[in-house]
């Protein structure tokens, strides 16, 4: 029989200001794909056919063997067993999440892969599992993580024994070759499988009454570009007023009512967001001119992800808050979207 099943993944923003690398929230942003696998046949082969609409439709490979989700998917296959994709699979993606912003686009292209080689290899892989192979692939755990789990999530990569360390650690090009034209059948067949509990996390409490509104540049900013401007060493200085804000951050963000002044003192960062407003003009002054006192209910304001994207939580005067961020990037030239999101499930499957 042919089968049919959706798998939905939310966009997600990391670090929410001090937590840098160890906690991500998903986000109301979808990618969702539509899935047919047909029936068994007796017929020659037939390559899977990928159709794609909405953000990045007009740069995203549409060949199973360039294109991340799909790659990921065999990736997961071929590590249980199974060479190839069904014959005749077609896939059509649909795609919420702007590109290179700083919400989690290529996080979820990999955890819906991840899903996608489970659901057509019918493994029944836990959600730890899951993980351990989009760990692979992606090899900073706060995005895929809020993305799989959903929710306001922290989480660590664990140290693993040098036997699984070296595995954890191959280059991301024998994870997901980059496929040649000539490519025979065989080529590629043996990646390397993850280790078991690469990554752990939790997920926190999150103040039912707190949006997220995302004030979204029209530029983009490559998570590798945003890196390179960070230091190789901090402060203890820096650090323990990191840690301190985060460590109040992860219970603030549950309590009912959300008390604003804590969570805009502790959604300060000194590890990440000083190094990259250069590649964000606007940056400090949305996040120093923009506060509780000159908004109210606004609670807190980061940088999401890598950026460029500004993540702003709040309860009320959701406008304001995003109208007066748009004046401030416009001063400096720069043209701004922004949406209303909301806290956004885990990741899903529908069988039809």
């Amino acid at each position: 029989m042919t089968r049919q099943f959706t798998v939905k993944v939310p966009g997600t923003s990391a670090n929410i200001g001090p937590g840098f690398d160890v906690v991500g929230l998903s986000l109301s942003l979808h990618l969702t794909l539509t899935v047919t696998v047909p029936a068994a046949s007796e017929q020659p082969y037939l390559a899977p056919v990928i159709t794609y609409s909405g953000e990045g439709a007009d740069e995203v490979p549409l060949d199973a063997y360039k294109n991340l989700t799909t790659r990921v998917a065999l990736y997961v296959l071929r590590c249980n067993g199974i060479r190839f994709f069904p014959p005749g699979l077609k896939l059509h993606a649909h795609n919420e999440i702007p590109f290179g912003r700083g919400l989690g686009s290529s996080g979820a292209a990999v955890i819906a892969g991840v899903i996608l080689g489970n659901e057509l290899g019918q493994f029944n892989l836990t959600k730890e599992r899951l993980l351990d192979f989009a760990l692979m692939v992606e090899r900073h755990p706060d995005n895929v993580t809020a993305a799989l789990i959903g929710g306001f999530v922290g989480s660590y990569l664990r140290e693993l024994d040098e036997a699984d360390t070296e595995a954890a650690s191959v280059p991301l090009s024998e994870v997901l070759p980059e496929y040649p034209p000539d490519a025979g059948e065989d080529w590629g067949l043996n990646p390397p499988p993850p280790p078991a509990g690469i990554g752990h996390y939790v997920r926190f409490g999150w103040s039912e009454p707190i949006k997220a509104i995302a004030i979204i540049p029209r530029f983009e900013l490559s998570t590798a570009k945003a890196r390179e401007v960070l230091p190789s060493m901090y402060t203890r200085k820096d650090l323990v007023f990191n840690l301190q804000r985060l460590a109040v951050l992860t219970t603030a963000l549950a309590q009912n009512p959300p008390d604003p002044d804590l969570i805009y003192e502790a959604m300060k960062d000194r590890v990440h967001q000083p190094y990259r407003k250069t590649l964000i003009p606007g940056l400090p002054e949305v996040t120093s001119c923009i506060t509780p006192t000159t908004h109210p209910g606004l609670l807190g304001i980061c940088l999401s992800g890598a950026g460029p994207t500004i993540l702003a939580l709040a309860t009320t005067n959701f406008e304001k808050i995003a109208e007066d961020a748009r004046k401030i990037f416009r001063a400096q030239g720069i043209e701004v979207d922004w949406k209303v999101l909301t806290i956004a499930g885990g990741s899903q499957v529908n069988n039809s």
